[in-house]
């Protein structure tokens, strides 16, 4: 049978609770896995080091973008071999919905017991792991802005930190990808995705694909109220690589330079400013779980 390791954050939703997770899991076969709960998503990498110690083969993740994150980040900094499985709890679940993961407990456990095994790319920017997306500028605001409010309005929080910030002056960036330069001008944001749709299903990047062996880089230039009406309206219709505002390319490495420090973000959860990014992906290097069907 296999050795299950199960990290339960213990600030995150799903079903009826870690309670009933834990009587599924029996009811399943497996009625004393490797078990933690955490309280915040900084304090997962001490466990799941803890848990590759105890020999895990499979891991368990309750918890958002960002627990997954790090669970993925310890994983790669640790060059282990353990396939990692998705329970849905966090606010918008960009990974989970890009790999058809269920987001319900009952369904989200079936296929982190018995779904297939997929290698997915994982983006690094910066020394740090990320499986959905990185970015620094207006997204990065818009996630520093939101996090406090977000457990208690959902995602509402980002809709409110996002007007909040789109009157933010944009920054003078440089981008070079795969060793050519790429980009120079200002910019309102610049994203780097390893899937192709952020909150709200808003589909950003129409090419990516979490397992082609590159990562999408997208810069936004739009400074106006209307001219990011516009990019909203062509994002909606599935057509913002049309606007004029919007630039993308694909990489296997990128070079992002800023002309001052500014906040940036990975996989939903805000990190510290900074003015200079090395982005580089590594193909097929987590396996994740996928419905079998």
């Amino acid at each position: 049978m296999t050795n299950l390791g199960v990290l339960v954050h213990g600030g995150k939703s799903l079903g009826n609770g870690p309670e009933e997770l834990r009587r599924a899991l029996a009811d399943a076969g497996f009625r004393d896995p490797h078990w933690t709960i955490v309280a915040k998503s900084k304090q997962a990498p001490k466990r799941v080091r803890r848990f590759l110690d105890e020999g895990i083969e499979r891991l368990l993740v309750w918890g958002g973008d960002g627990t997954v994150r790090r669970c993925i980040d310890t994983l790669v900094a640790e060059d282990a071999k353990v396939d990692l499985a998705i329970l849905p709890a966090g606010t918008a679940n960009l990974l989970a919905n890009a790999l058809q993961v269920p987001i319900d407990l009952h369904g989200a456990l079936e296929v982190a017991l018995h779904g297939i095994p997929r290698p997915i790319d994982i983006g690094v920017i910066n020394g740090r792991a990320f499986a959905v997306m990185a970015g620094t500028g207006f997204d990065a605001l818009l996630i520093r802005d939101a996090d406090d409010a977000k457990e208690r309005l959902g995602k509402l929080a980002y809709v409110r930190a996002g007007v909040r910030n789109l009157a933010q002056a944009g920054t003078d960036v440089e981008i070079t990808v795969d060793g050519r330069d790429w980009f120079a001008g200002r910019a309102a944001c610049v994203l780097v995705g390893n899937v192709g749709r952020i909150l709200g299903g808003v589909e950003v990047f129409p090419e990516a694909r979490y397992d082609d062996g590159v990562l999408d880089v997208g810069v936004l230039t739009a400074d106006r109220r209307r001219d990011w009406l516009r990019v909203g309206a062509r994002a909606l219709v599935g057509r913002i690589e049309s606007s004029p505002f919007v630039e993308i390319t694909q990489a296997t490495t990128a070079r992002i330079r800023l002309d001052r420090k500014r906040p940036w973000q990975l996989d939903g959860g805000d990190r510290s400013p900074a003015k200079k990014f090395e982005v580089s992906v590594l193909p097929g290097r987590q396996s994740i779980l996928v419905p079998a069907s």
